[in-house]
Protein backbone atom coordinates (compact mmCIF):
# COMPACT_ATOMS: atom_id res chain seq x y z
CA UNK A 1 0.00 0.00 0.00
CA UNK A 2 1.32 3.45 -0.85
CA UNK A 3 2.34 5.79 1.97
CA UNK A 4 -0.38 8.29 0.98
CA UNK A 5 -3.03 5.62 1.45
CA UNK A 6 -1.51 4.62 4.77
CA UNK A 7 -1.59 8.21 5.97
CA UNK A 8 -5.25 8.70 5.10
CA UNK A 9 -6.18 5.30 6.48
CA UNK A 10 -4.41 5.85 9.80
CA UNK A 11 -6.10 9.21 10.29
CA UNK A 12 -9.52 7.79 9.37
CA UNK A 13 -9.11 4.88 11.79
CA UNK A 14 -7.97 7.19 14.55
CA UNK A 15 -10.96 9.49 14.31
CA UNK A 16 -13.35 6.55 13.98
CA UNK A 17 -11.96 5.11 17.20
CA UNK A 18 -12.48 8.39 18.95
CA UNK A 19 -16.05 8.67 17.67
CA UNK A 20 -17.16 5.22 18.85
CA UNK A 21 -15.36 5.58 22.15
CA UNK A 22 -12.86 2.76 21.87
CA UNK A 23 -10.14 5.01 23.19
CA UNK A 24 -10.05 6.06 26.80
CA UNK A 25 -12.94 8.40 27.46
CA UNK A 26 -12.12 11.87 28.61
CA UNK A 27 -13.55 15.35 28.53
CA UNK A 28 -11.64 18.03 26.68
CA UNK A 29 -8.58 18.70 28.77
CA UNK A 30 -8.02 22.19 30.16
CA UNK A 31 -5.67 24.55 28.42
CA UNK A 32 -2.05 23.48 28.56
CA UNK A 33 -0.34 25.33 31.33
CA UNK A 34 1.87 28.21 30.47
CA UNK A 35 4.65 29.65 32.56
CA UNK A 36 6.33 26.33 33.28
CA UNK A 37 9.20 26.64 35.77
CA UNK A 38 12.42 27.63 34.08
CA UNK A 39 14.43 24.55 33.08
CA UNK A 40 17.43 23.91 35.32
CA UNK A 41 20.86 24.88 34.06
CA UNK A 42 22.62 21.65 33.17
CA UNK A 43 26.35 21.13 33.67
CA UNK A 44 27.99 19.61 30.56
CA UNK A 45 30.34 17.68 32.86
CA UNK A 46 27.49 15.83 34.58
CA UNK A 47 28.14 12.15 35.21
CA UNK A 48 26.67 10.18 32.31
CA UNK A 49 27.03 13.01 29.80
CA UNK A 50 29.55 12.64 26.98
CA UNK A 51 33.11 13.88 27.43
CA UNK A 52 33.50 17.13 25.51
CA UNK A 53 36.18 19.67 24.70
CA UNK A 54 35.62 23.03 26.39
CA UNK A 55 36.28 25.88 23.96
CA UNK A 56 37.35 29.43 24.89
CA UNK A 57 34.37 31.71 25.37
CA UNK A 58 33.17 33.13 22.06
CA UNK A 59 34.76 30.44 19.90
CA UNK A 60 33.02 27.73 17.88
CA UNK A 61 34.17 24.23 17.00
CA UNK A 62 36.32 23.72 13.90
CA UNK A 63 34.28 22.85 10.85
CA UNK A 64 36.38 19.79 10.03
CA UNK A 65 36.32 18.09 13.45
CA UNK A 66 34.05 15.30 14.67
CA UNK A 67 33.19 14.96 18.35
CA UNK A 68 31.73 16.81 21.31
CA UNK A 69 32.33 20.47 22.11
CA UNK A 70 31.23 22.98 24.77
CA UNK A 71 30.91 26.62 23.78
CA UNK A 72 31.00 29.43 26.31
CA UNK A 73 28.31 31.72 27.65
CA UNK A 74 29.01 34.60 25.24
CA UNK A 75 27.54 34.18 21.78
CA UNK A 76 28.85 36.74 19.29
CA UNK A 77 27.35 36.48 15.83
CA UNK A 78 29.51 34.82 13.20
CA UNK A 79 31.00 37.25 10.65
CA UNK A 80 28.61 35.91 8.00
CA UNK A 81 25.65 36.83 10.24
CA UNK A 82 26.87 40.06 11.79
CA UNK A 83 24.33 41.86 9.58
CA UNK A 84 21.62 39.18 9.10
CA UNK A 85 19.08 41.64 7.68
CA UNK A 86 21.36 42.83 4.90
CA UNK A 87 20.11 42.41 1.36
CA UNK A 88 20.69 38.99 -0.17
CA UNK A 89 22.65 38.57 -3.39
CA UNK A 90 20.50 35.54 -4.18
CA UNK A 91 16.75 35.54 -4.69
CA UNK A 92 13.89 34.10 -2.60
CA UNK A 93 10.78 32.64 -4.24
CA UNK A 94 7.64 32.08 -2.14
CA UNK A 95 4.58 29.97 -2.89
CA UNK A 96 1.76 28.32 -0.94
CA UNK A 97 0.47 24.76 -0.67
CA UNK A 98 -3.04 23.79 0.41
CA UNK A 99 -4.08 20.72 2.34
CA UNK A 100 -6.75 19.94 -0.25
CA UNK A 101 -3.98 19.23 -2.75
CA UNK A 102 -2.01 16.85 -0.50
CA UNK A 103 -2.44 13.09 -0.72
CA UNK A 104 -0.16 12.55 2.29
CA UNK A 105 -1.23 15.30 4.73
CA UNK A 106 -4.94 16.16 4.30
CA UNK A 107 -4.79 18.10 7.56
CA UNK A 108 -5.55 17.73 11.28
CA UNK A 109 -5.83 20.16 14.18
CA UNK A 110 -6.30 19.99 17.94
CA UNK A 111 -9.09 22.08 19.45
CA UNK A 112 -7.83 25.37 20.96
CA UNK A 113 -7.10 25.31 24.69
CA UNK A 114 -7.05 21.52 24.88
CA UNK A 115 -4.29 19.01 25.26
CA UNK A 116 -4.15 15.30 26.04
CA UNK A 117 -3.87 13.11 29.11
CA UNK A 118 -1.49 10.25 29.81
CA UNK A 119 -2.91 6.78 29.36
CA UNK A 120 -3.37 5.50 32.95
CA UNK A 121 -2.01 2.11 31.86
CA UNK A 122 1.09 3.58 30.20
CA UNK A 123 2.46 7.07 30.97
CA UNK A 124 4.48 6.96 27.73
CA UNK A 125 1.22 7.16 25.73
CA UNK A 126 -0.70 10.43 25.45
CA UNK A 127 -4.43 10.19 24.70
CA UNK A 128 -5.75 13.08 22.59
CA UNK A 129 -9.47 13.12 21.84
CA UNK A 130 -9.84 16.70 20.67
CA UNK A 131 -8.01 16.39 17.35
CA UNK A 132 -9.98 16.36 14.12
CA UNK A 133 -9.54 16.83 10.35
CA UNK A 134 -8.87 20.47 9.45
CA UNK A 135 -7.57 22.33 6.40
CA UNK A 136 -4.33 24.30 6.31
CA UNK A 137 -2.28 26.48 4.00
CA UNK A 138 1.50 26.38 4.22
CA UNK A 139 4.13 28.70 2.76
CA UNK A 140 7.30 27.46 1.08
CA UNK A 141 10.35 29.69 0.64
CA UNK A 142 13.14 28.85 -1.80
CA UNK A 143 16.54 30.56 -1.73
CA UNK A 144 18.44 30.43 -5.03
CA UNK A 145 21.99 31.79 -4.86
CA UNK A 146 23.29 34.31 -7.34
CA UNK A 147 25.94 31.78 -8.39
CA UNK A 148 23.39 29.18 -9.53
CA UNK A 149 23.70 28.46 -13.25
CA UNK A 150 20.25 28.01 -14.85
CA UNK A 151 19.79 24.46 -16.08
CA UNK A 152 22.48 23.00 -13.83
CA UNK A 153 21.71 20.39 -11.17
CA UNK A 154 22.09 21.82 -7.66
CA UNK A 155 22.59 20.30 -4.23
CA UNK A 156 20.09 21.52 -1.69
CA UNK A 157 19.14 21.74 1.97
CA UNK A 158 15.52 21.41 3.09
CA UNK A 159 14.39 22.81 6.43
CA UNK A 160 11.32 22.86 8.65
CA UNK A 161 9.29 25.72 10.18
CA UNK A 162 10.00 28.14 7.34
CA UNK A 163 10.86 30.80 6.54
CA UNK A 164 14.38 30.47 7.93
CA UNK A 165 15.85 33.77 6.81
CA UNK A 166 18.92 33.23 8.98
CA UNK A 167 19.71 30.19 6.85
CA UNK A 168 19.35 32.21 3.66
CA UNK A 169 21.66 34.93 5.02
CA UNK A 170 24.29 32.42 6.11
CA UNK A 171 24.27 30.59 2.78
CA UNK A 172 24.41 33.84 0.83
CA UNK A 173 27.73 34.67 2.48
CA UNK A 174 29.17 31.16 2.71
CA UNK A 175 28.55 30.43 -0.97
CA UNK A 176 30.18 33.72 -1.96
CA UNK A 177 33.17 32.79 0.23
CA UNK A 178 33.27 29.31 -1.40
CA UNK A 179 32.96 27.65 2.02
CA UNK A 180 29.96 25.54 1.00
CA UNK A 181 28.67 24.33 -2.38
CA UNK A 182 26.40 26.47 -4.53
CA UNK A 183 23.11 25.12 -3.20
CA UNK A 184 19.39 25.81 -3.12
CA UNK A 185 17.69 26.16 0.28
CA UNK A 186 14.07 25.08 0.70
CA UNK A 187 12.33 26.30 3.85
CA UNK A 188 8.92 24.68 4.32
CA UNK A 189 6.28 26.09 6.64
CA UNK A 190 4.53 23.58 8.89
CA UNK A 191 0.83 22.74 8.73
CA UNK A 192 -0.04 24.49 11.98
CA UNK A 193 -0.29 23.90 15.72
CA UNK A 194 2.24 22.13 17.89
CA UNK A 195 2.78 18.81 19.65
CA UNK A 196 0.43 15.83 19.81
CA UNK A 197 -2.83 16.16 17.89
CA UNK A 198 -1.62 18.99 15.65
CA UNK A 199 -0.61 18.96 12.00
CA UNK A 200 2.91 20.14 12.90
CA UNK A 201 3.24 17.36 15.46
CA UNK A 202 1.97 14.78 12.99
CA UNK A 203 4.46 15.93 10.37
CA UNK A 204 7.56 16.36 12.52
CA UNK A 205 7.29 13.86 15.40
CA UNK A 206 6.00 10.78 13.57
CA UNK A 207 8.59 8.04 13.22
CA UNK A 208 7.90 7.07 9.62
CA UNK A 209 8.92 7.88 6.03
CA UNK A 210 5.78 10.01 5.55
CA UNK A 211 7.28 13.51 5.77
CA UNK A 212 10.19 12.63 3.49
CA UNK A 213 7.65 11.24 1.01
CA UNK A 214 5.66 14.47 1.26
CA UNK A 215 8.76 16.51 0.49
CA UNK A 216 9.84 14.27 -2.36
CA UNK A 217 6.49 13.81 -4.07
CA UNK A 218 4.65 17.05 -3.31
CA UNK A 219 7.19 19.79 -2.53
CA UNK A 220 10.31 19.32 -4.65
CA UNK A 221 8.47 19.18 -7.96
CA UNK A 222 6.83 22.53 -7.17
CA UNK A 223 10.18 23.98 -6.10
CA UNK A 224 11.77 23.06 -9.42
CA UNK A 225 8.88 24.49 -11.40
CA UNK A 226 8.34 27.71 -9.47
CA UNK A 227 12.01 28.56 -8.78
CA UNK A 228 13.25 27.35 -12.19
CA UNK A 229 15.94 25.10 -10.71
CA UNK A 230 17.01 21.48 -11.03
CA UNK A 231 17.60 19.58 -7.79
CA UNK A 232 20.05 16.73 -7.39
CA UNK A 233 18.98 13.14 -6.78
CA UNK A 234 22.37 12.37 -5.22
CA UNK A 235 21.83 11.76 -1.46
CA UNK A 236 25.28 13.16 -0.74
CA UNK A 237 24.10 16.48 -2.18
CA UNK A 238 20.94 16.62 -0.06
CA UNK A 239 20.73 17.91 3.52
CA UNK A 240 17.92 18.28 6.04
CA UNK A 241 17.74 20.66 8.97
CA UNK A 242 15.40 21.88 11.67
CA UNK A 243 14.94 23.25 15.16
CA UNK A 244 13.18 21.46 18.03
CA UNK A 245 10.64 19.02 16.51
CA UNK A 246 11.88 20.20 13.12
CA UNK A 247 15.25 18.82 14.19
CA UNK A 248 13.90 15.38 14.98
CA UNK A 249 12.05 15.56 11.66
CA UNK A 250 15.34 16.27 9.87
CA UNK A 251 16.88 13.08 11.25
CA UNK A 252 13.69 11.09 10.66
CA UNK A 253 13.84 12.05 6.97
CA UNK A 254 17.42 10.82 6.62
CA UNK A 255 16.95 7.75 8.81
CA UNK A 256 14.02 6.36 6.86
CA UNK A 257 15.38 7.52 3.50
CA UNK A 258 19.21 7.38 3.62
CA UNK A 259 19.11 6.83 -0.14
CA UNK A 260 17.84 10.43 -0.37
CA UNK A 261 19.60 12.33 2.45
CA UNK A 262 23.08 12.01 3.93
CA UNK A 263 23.43 15.30 5.84
CA UNK A 264 21.49 16.52 8.91
CA UNK A 265 21.65 19.70 11.03
CA UNK A 266 19.63 20.16 14.24
CA UNK A 267 19.20 22.75 16.98
CA UNK A 268 17.61 21.56 20.26
CA UNK A 269 16.44 18.40 18.52
CA UNK A 270 13.27 16.90 20.00
CA UNK A 271 14.70 13.40 20.36
CA UNK A 272 12.10 12.67 23.03
CA UNK A 273 8.77 10.84 23.34
CA UNK A 274 6.38 13.14 21.47
CA UNK A 275 5.02 10.93 18.69
CA UNK A 276 1.25 10.84 18.03
CA UNK A 277 -0.70 8.76 17.14
CA UNK A 278 0.89 5.99 19.19
CA UNK A 279 2.85 3.47 17.13
CA UNK A 280 3.84 0.14 18.74
CA UNK A 281 6.75 -0.14 16.27
CA UNK A 282 8.28 3.02 17.82
CA UNK A 283 6.49 3.27 21.18
CA UNK A 284 8.76 6.02 22.53
CA UNK A 285 8.79 8.25 19.46
CA UNK A 286 12.10 9.92 18.63
CA UNK A 287 13.52 8.74 21.98
CA UNK A 288 13.83 5.45 20.10
CA UNK A 289 16.75 6.88 18.12
CA UNK A 290 19.16 6.69 21.04
CA UNK A 291 17.30 3.97 22.94
CA UNK A 292 17.06 1.31 20.22
CA UNK A 293 17.36 2.41 16.59
CA UNK A 294 20.93 3.76 16.30
CA UNK A 295 22.58 1.26 18.69
CA UNK A 296 20.57 -1.61 17.19
CA UNK A 297 21.22 -0.90 13.49
CA UNK A 298 24.24 -0.87 11.18
CA UNK A 299 25.58 2.66 10.79
CA UNK A 300 23.85 4.62 8.04
CA UNK A 301 25.71 7.08 5.75
CA UNK A 302 24.45 10.11 7.70
CA UNK A 303 26.63 13.04 8.78
CA UNK A 304 24.97 15.05 11.57
CA UNK A 305 25.56 18.32 13.44
CA UNK A 306 23.62 18.81 16.70
CA UNK A 307 23.27 21.52 19.35
CA UNK A 308 21.58 21.72 22.74
CA UNK A 309 21.49 24.53 25.31
CA UNK A 310 22.27 24.21 29.02
CA UNK A 311 18.78 25.57 29.81
CA UNK A 312 17.01 23.60 27.11
CA UNK A 313 13.54 22.16 27.68
CA UNK A 314 12.85 19.77 30.53
CA UNK A 315 9.53 17.92 31.04
CA UNK A 316 7.28 20.66 29.66
CA UNK A 317 3.96 18.75 29.62
CA UNK A 318 1.65 16.44 31.56
CA UNK A 319 3.57 13.24 30.83
CA UNK A 320 5.91 11.89 33.48
CA UNK A 321 7.66 9.19 31.50
CA UNK A 322 11.31 10.24 32.02
CA UNK A 323 11.62 10.83 28.28
CA UNK A 324 11.12 14.60 28.10
CA UNK A 325 14.55 16.03 28.87
CA UNK A 326 15.96 17.64 25.71
CA UNK A 327 19.50 17.91 27.13
CA UNK A 328 19.63 14.28 28.19
CA UNK A 329 18.17 13.18 24.85
CA UNK A 330 20.83 15.04 22.87
CA UNK A 331 23.61 13.81 25.19
CA UNK A 332 22.42 10.25 24.62
CA UNK A 333 22.33 10.91 20.88
CA UNK A 334 25.97 12.01 20.94
CA UNK A 335 26.94 8.90 22.89
CA UNK A 336 25.28 6.38 20.56
CA UNK A 337 26.49 8.19 17.43
CA UNK A 338 30.06 7.94 18.73
CA UNK A 339 29.66 4.29 19.72
CA UNK A 340 28.36 3.41 16.26
CA UNK A 341 31.02 5.21 14.25
CA UNK A 342 29.04 8.12 12.82
CA UNK A 343 30.59 11.36 11.61
CA UNK A 344 28.93 13.86 13.91
CA UNK A 345 29.58 17.07 15.81
CA UNK A 346 27.70 17.82 19.04
CA UNK A 347 27.75 21.32 20.53
CA UNK A 348 26.66 21.96 24.13
CA UNK A 349 25.98 25.70 24.50
CA UNK A 350 26.31 27.44 27.86
CA UNK A 351 23.87 30.24 28.71
CA UNK A 352 21.43 29.03 26.07
CA UNK A 353 17.72 28.29 25.97
CA UNK A 354 15.71 26.15 23.56
CA UNK A 355 16.65 27.03 19.95
CA UNK A 356 18.60 30.03 21.21
CA UNK A 357 18.73 32.75 18.54
CA UNK A 358 22.15 34.05 19.64
CA UNK A 359 23.62 30.53 19.50
CA UNK A 360 22.22 30.05 16.00
CA UNK A 361 23.79 33.34 14.87
CA UNK A 362 27.09 32.25 16.38
CA UNK A 363 27.22 28.68 15.12
CA UNK A 364 25.10 28.30 11.97
CA UNK A 365 27.86 29.12 9.45
CA UNK A 366 30.25 26.64 11.10
CA UNK A 367 27.46 24.04 11.33
CA UNK A 368 26.72 24.36 7.62
CA UNK A 369 30.42 24.04 6.78
CA UNK A 370 30.68 20.92 8.94
CA UNK A 371 27.60 19.28 7.45
CA UNK A 372 28.87 19.83 3.90
CA UNK A 373 32.42 18.58 4.52
CA UNK A 374 33.55 16.10 1.90
CA UNK A 375 30.88 16.91 -0.66
CA UNK A 376 31.77 16.08 -4.24
CA UNK A 377 29.06 16.39 -6.83
CA UNK A 378 28.23 13.25 -8.81
CA UNK A 379 25.97 15.14 -11.21
CA UNK A 380 27.68 15.70 -14.57
CA UNK A 381 25.86 19.01 -15.08
CA UNK A 382 26.86 20.50 -11.72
Amino acid sequence: MKISSLSRLSITILFTMITVGTVIAQSPAPAQKTGWPAPPTRDPHTVGYVSAKELPDGEVAPANADGNFIIGSTHPAAPELSAPDASLQGRVIEFTMNSADSKIYPGVAREPNTFGTPDPTDPAKLVVTTSHPAPYTRHVFVYVPKQYVPGSVAPFIVGADGPDRLLFSALDKLIAEQKVPVMVAISIGNGGGDAQGSERGLEYDTMSPAYAEFVEKEVLLLVEAKANVKLTKDPDGRATMGNSSGGSCALIMAWYHPERYHRVLTYSGTFINQQWPYNPKSPHGAWEFHEHLIPGSPAKPIRIWMEVGDRDLFNPNVMRDNMHDWVLANERMASVLADNGYHYQFVFARNAVHVDRAVREQTLPEALEYVWQGYRSSDPQH
